[in-house]
């Protein structure tokens, strides 16, 4: 009679639904699969928070190109790329996990970034100083900062809240180049060619601090490598003086490159090929 009872319950019971795969799911760990399934729990109660003004605060979301159903989260495999990267920005701890997620949600949503993504700005000011172009050789695009050279960069930065605005329209555009299937990261390079110290006034040190802060509290794990090329002395000394306070995950992706067109292609050729990566800095393509 027992054993009946116990073939009755193993028919009745429902089989876990397969899990989708990627190529970059494939590669999460055991830890990230256990605190990824825990985070999908969470997400009603995430959502609730982030949009209580909404009428359906359970309704689908598009983040970074990625819908995100609370009440689906398994059906698409971008879905678990875009939950771990909270995860692995939290040290895998599903409660900082969930609290970087709603802070996040809400800065988006009080930012407007879906309205600075289309949002036009001066083309005299900014055409020249942030560029996405060409991808690296596992195919991540790359975002080039130049803010040296000729520019006017009082000008620049003279209006803080409007260059923020930019340049979180700037990272939203390389983001879309991401499709969290094959790559979920990008390369920043930061050029520095003839910046000096009276370049750093109190408007540049306020919009590098504040754009550093969002980068950081609200793009997860997006950054593969970040280049800092013809920097300055000077700044050389400051990027040791804080290196104490970054973390070493962080510290391993920045590299911080001298001057001149062998040192420099010395430092990107290895990560972005030669076809990819602009004259300027020692490739071949006709670029910015």
């Amino acid at each position: 009679m027992r054993q009946e009872i116990k073939d009755k319950k193993t028919e009745t019971t429902e089989p876990e639904p397969e899990e989708p795969q990627n190529p970059l799911t494939k590669k999460f760990t055991e830890a990230e699969w256990e605190a990824l399934k825990e985070l999908r729990t969470k997400l009603p109660y995430i959502f609730e928070t982030s949009f209580p003004e909404k009428e359906n605060k359970l309704s689908p979301i598009i983040l970074w190109g990625v819908p995100i159903d609370p009440s689906n989260p398994v059906g698409d495999a971008r879905v678990s790329v875009v939950l771990v990267k909270f995860l692995r920005a939290r040290e895998l701890n599903v409660e900082n996990a969930t609290n970087m997620m709603i802070s996040t949600l809400k800065w988006r949503e009080e930012f407007k970034t879906d309205e600075v993504v289309t949002e036009e700005f001066p083309q005299d000011l900014f055409g020249s100083v942030g560029h996405v172009f060409g991808k690296d050789k596992d195919g991540r695009p790359v975002t080039y900062n130049i803010y040296g050279g000729d520019k006017d960069i009082a000008a620049v930065f003279a209006d803080v809240p409007k260059f923020i605005r930019w340049r979180v329209q700037l990272m939203e555009r390389g983001i879309t180049l991401i499709d969290f299937t094959n790559v979920d990261s990008m390369v920043q390079v930061h050029d520095y060619e003839g910046v000096g110290l009276r370049s750093r006034d109190a408007n540049s040190k306020a919009a590098a601090s504040q754009a550093s802060k969002i980068f950081q509290d609200y793009y997860p794990e997006f950054l593969s490598k970040k280049f800092f090329i013809n920097v300055p002395t000077f700044m050389t000394w400051i990027f040791w003086l804080f290196k104490p306070l970054i973390s070493a995950n962080t510290l391993a992706k920045m590299n911080v490159v001298g001057s001149g067109t062998a040192t420099i292609s010395e430092a990107l050729l290895p990560v972005v090929d030669a076809r990819e990566l602009p004259k300027r800095y020692g490739g071949e393509a006709e670029a910015f």
